[in-house]
């Protein structure tokens, strides 16, 4: 049974539901039990029906790879983020934290859904600054600690952000417009749970190594789909960036 002929039994086991399946004579119950196909299958059905169409929903969870120059495997990919591609679905907004301190962006690399908020404390003793030129591109000033910046990231994209005034200071905010991504873990697991039944593109991310080629996977209406990931940084070369006025990077003033 296909996750199509599921949606198309879920108003026929909703209206049993209302009748009361104890009102079900042997015949009439051995009918439906050769529609549904198993014992299982109606238990997701019956659940569909009560909670809504999304509870037939499985995990996609994998491993990736990164590859860099010479061959070698990156030994730390908790800076992969994962996603489908087009999904169907609204992200879901949330407020979260990148911390200025030491003169470094903590996390390095946040995925997020469109809508969310991010804020930027400085809890270093000097002023530091974030901005972007991605996309329509932000500033939020010079402040420092106990002060924060925040900004609601509403355009799905990959925001490259600086500090203008220490050029070693970089982070990666990736924002996607639906709520079916992950991050990995520093060996190259992820999870991507609930995901409706159906067929989809798996896309895996890196800074080094730009998105890499779209995997399908097929979902089923409960259990896990299994993939790998292969990323190839080999050819990624580290540009120096310029300030927000466009400009190179002068000593420090703070």
């Amino acid at each position: 049974m296909t996750s199509n002929d599921g949606a198309k039994l879920i108003p026929l086991v909703r209206a049993a539901v209302l009748r009361g399946l104890l009102s079900l004579t042997q015949g009439g119950l051995m009918s439906f039990l050769s529609r549904a196909g198993s014992v299982r299958q109606i238990g997701l059905l019956l659940c569909a029906s009560l909670l809504g169409p999304s509870v037939l929903a499985g995990d996609i969870v994998g491993k990736v790879q990164l590859m860099e120059k010479g061959g070698k495997k990156a030994t730390d990919l908790s800076d992969v983020v994962v996603y489908i591609d087009s999904a169907r679905a609204k992200a879901k907004p949330t407020k979260v934290v990148v911390t200025m301190k030491s003169k470094a962006f903590t996390p390095h690399v946040l995925a997020i859904g469109t809508g969310t908020t991010v804020e930027f404390p400085n809890e270093d003793p000097i002023l530091h600054n974030v901005f972007s030129i991605s996309a329509e591109g932000f500033d939020l000033g010079l402040y420092k600690r106990p002060k924060s910046g925040l900004r609601t990231f509403d355009k799905p994209g990959v925001y490259t952000l600086y500090c203008n005034i220490h050029p070693q200071m970089s982070a990666l905010v990736v924002v996607r417009d639906n709520p079916y991504f992950a991050q990995a873990t520093k060996e190259g697991g992820f999870r991507i749970e609930a995901v409706p039944a159906g067929e989809y593109k798996v896309v895996a991310f890196h800074e080094r190594s730009g998105e890499g080629a779209p995997v399908t996977v097929k979902v089923q209406a409960t259990g896990e789909a299994t993939l790998s990931l292969m990323l190839d940084a080999a050819s990624y070369k580290r540009v120096p960036h310029k300030n927000k006025f466009g400009k190179e990077y002068g000593r420090e003033a703070y």
